[in-house]
């Protein structure tokens, strides 16, 4: 575990709370040597505007941390935050523990949907090493999936985490879900723009308010890529959500808490209207934190308190 200066905005495990120790991360991966400098306050840091900077470091943070190794992504793929999305894993394990006395649920008997996978696969990765599940990852592209294939087969994951295409790219559930078939859990990181467009002017918000503009980039920089389909889709994160929500009344039995993350605090009234009028008995909404960004989670279900906890019997 990493840990030196405690950053008490991100879950009480995650394991990247403190600041990164990089001569450990570069013996994990020496090519993130060429990338780490000294900052303005004379702390070793990287360029996080440079996606070969970001990348470097998360394969580091995946060897280190997880176990994982040869990651990779195609170029102008989502590169995640590694902090961020082993957050929402942490959250979603105490939203678990909640419906088994206290005790957080681990091993491979405990199915997790990850809705829009990757070709990072980042949730299953992160979520097999920290707790032992199982996933099904679902996309709607085919390249980020054989990607997201490589990666298992290079980590022996495979028998823990199955891909499955999505053939509708409107669709959520539909077509990658069976009736026979449970979960404990659905995730996703929804697209959150209406259009690429929409996606370029946050990343240049984001890096004005961070005062990191520079006449080198006139062009907003994604730093952590990201193609169309990962950034953006009709109706952006409210329409998703919206969707998402719809469909998850068909396979109210077949799960115990549907999930997803929330980036924009106006999505919420539309998302909340959205649940009363599909049923859903219980929802919850976990704040989230990393640095200067935002987030939230978003959780329902359609099962009363007795179902929810009879559901580990």
């Amino acid at each position: 575990m990493i840990q030196v200066e405690t950053k008490t905005n991100l879950h009480p495990r995650n394991l990247h709370r403190g600041r990164y120790d990089f001569r450990l991360l570069i013996s994990s991966n020496p090519e993130l040597a060429a990338f780490v400098s000294l900052n303005e306050y004379g702390n070793e840091s990287i360029n996080f505007v440079d996606p070969a900077a970001v990348k470097a470091l998360n394969r580091a943070l995946l060897m280190h941390d997880y176990g994982v190794k040869d990651w990779d992504v195609p170029a102008q793929y989502l590169c995640p935050p590694i902090p961020g999305r082993a957050d929402y894993l942490h959250y979603l394990s105490d939203l678990l523990s909640e419906n088994n006395d206290g005790t957080i649920p681990r091993g491979k008997s405990v199915r997790v949907l990850d809705i829009g996978v990757g070709a990072n696969c980042i949730y299953p990765l992160i979520g097999h090493a920290t707790y032992g599940w199982q996933f099904v990852g679902t996309d709607v592209d085919a390249v980020a999936l054989k990607s997201a294939q490589r990666i298992l087969d290079a980590n022996q994951l495979s028998d823990v985490v199955e891909l499955r295409l999505q053939p509708s790219p409107t669709a959520i559930f539909t077509d990658v879900t069976y009736a026979e078939e449970f979960f404990d859990l659905t995730l996703c990181n929804p697209p959150f723009h209406a259009s690429l467009a929409e996606a370029r002017q946050g990343s240049q918000r984001k890096w004005k308010n961070l005062g990191k503009e520079s006449n080198k980039h006139k062009k907003p920089v994604l730093n952590f890529g990201g193609q169309s389909l990962e950034l953006c889709c009709e109706g952006g994160e409210e329409g998703f959500v919206t969707r998402m929500i719809e469909e998850s009344v068909s396979g109210h039995n077949n799960c115990l808490w549907f999930t997803t993350m929330i980036s924009k605090s106006s999505t919420l009234p539309h998302v909340y209207r959205a649940l009363k009028y599909a049923g859903a008995v219980d929802n919850r909404t976990i704040e989230m934190s990393q640095g200067q960004k935002k987030s939230r989670i978003l959780a329902w279900t359609f099962m009363d308190k007795q179902q929810q906890k009879n559901w580990w019997k």
